[in-house]
């Protein structure tokens, strides 16, 4: 039997949320019935793209079953509360918030309405996420560096490149890392357009993160060391390659003894689908169903914590250790 699509709506229709709306006119488990943004021009540029109605938020809310929230982040806040009071599932985009203790407040409100609340972490949902989590299972993960760069990004620039790019990567390291931080150091420019940490896992896994919004070249780079083999991953293209040692060998040429070792690489299959397709489809799920997001509110309040601190300590220009607890976030 054919389930009756969820009405969804997108909240800042700018160049995250623009994308939202496309997505939720293209689902079959969802219909976009309506945008708002401040910008007026900007939500019936959308309205008219899609064939859908400008609504105020609060005609917006009546009307659907599930809400992705794209404003800015220090709006954020505000109207996901709005759509907890009205029942509605809600999808906040990363960053969550931009206090910790709004996002705690938002995780008790949701879970006393009972109203499923996710966020926005779309690497999550990137195909070669699973893969590179699959191939890890059950193995001891060495070291983990990730590289997110490319040129100015044309949207708000409030959140400083920790917060706008690495901490795509601080989510995604945390879900294959199961383990607390227990130290860290951070640099970046004096602008906060080019950052990079390196930090260690109470399990002993090192990590090792670098973000830019003034490279021009575009790469969106994740690599994992094991003892086993080494994986390394391209968001953009998909893929994933996995190096493993062959057994090292001697060869005799001309009278000459020469040592060898190859590498056998591996390239798994991976699964082409848009990963915003993934991640609206899966939360649109779990709206139906009543189950618990992908990417929790937890999920989002740790990595704004991780945020934090490497921006904090990058920000005081001092490249010396620093201990950290950021892995045990309390609601």
């Amino acid at each position: 039997m054919t389930q009756n699509p969820l009405h969804a709506g997108v909240v800042g229709v700018g160049s995250m949320g623009s994308h939202h709306a496309r997505v939720y006119n293209e689902l079959q488990e969802t219909e976009l019935v309506g945008v708002s943004d401040a910008d007026e021009e900007t939500a019936q540029n959308t309205a008219d793209q899609y064939n859908t109605d400008v609504r105020s938020l609060g005609d917006l809310l009546s009307k659907v079953d599930v809400l992705t929230v794209a404003v800015p982040t220090r709006a954020h806040y505000d109207v996901a509360k709005e759509a907890i009071d009205h029942g509605v599932g809600v999808l906040v985009e990363k960053p969550f918030v931009d206090e910790l203790s709004d996002g705690r407040d938002l995780i008790r409100h949701a879970a006393v309405a009972d109203v499923p609340l996710a966020v926005g972490h779309i690497e999550r949902f990137n195909p070669v996420v699973d893969v590179v989590a699959d191939i890890l299972t059950d193995v001891e993960i060495i070291a983990v560096n990730a590289r997110r760069l490319g040129p100015p990004v044309n949207r708000d620039g409030n959140d400083g490149v920790v917060q706008d790019l690495m901490i795509h990567d601080i989510d995604v390291v945390c879900s294959l890392v199961d383990s607390n931080i227990s130290d860290l150091t951070a640099v970046s420019t004096r602008a906060g357009d080019y950052a990079t940490t390196q930090f260690e896992f109470e399990s002993g896994t090192i990590c090792s993160l670098t973000a830019s919004r003034v490279t021009q070249e575009r790469i969106r780079e994740l690599s994992v060391t094991t003892r086993e083999f080494h994986v390394t991953a391209d968001y953009m293209n998909q893929s994933v390659d996995i190096y493993r040692h062959s057994a090292p060998e001697y060869q005799e040429k001309d009278g000459d003894v020469h040592y060898t070792q190859a590498s056998v690489v591996e390239r798994p299959a991976v699964d082409s689908e848009e990963p915003l397709k993934r991640e609206l489809r899966s939360f649109a799920n779990t709206v139906r169903t009543g189950g618990e997001p992908r990417i929790t509110g937890e999920d989002g309040l740790r990595a704004v914590s991780i945020a934090d601190e490497i921006s904090n300590i990058a920000s005081s220009g001092k490249l010396g250790q620093r201990e950290v607890s950021v892995g045990d976030i309390t609601i």
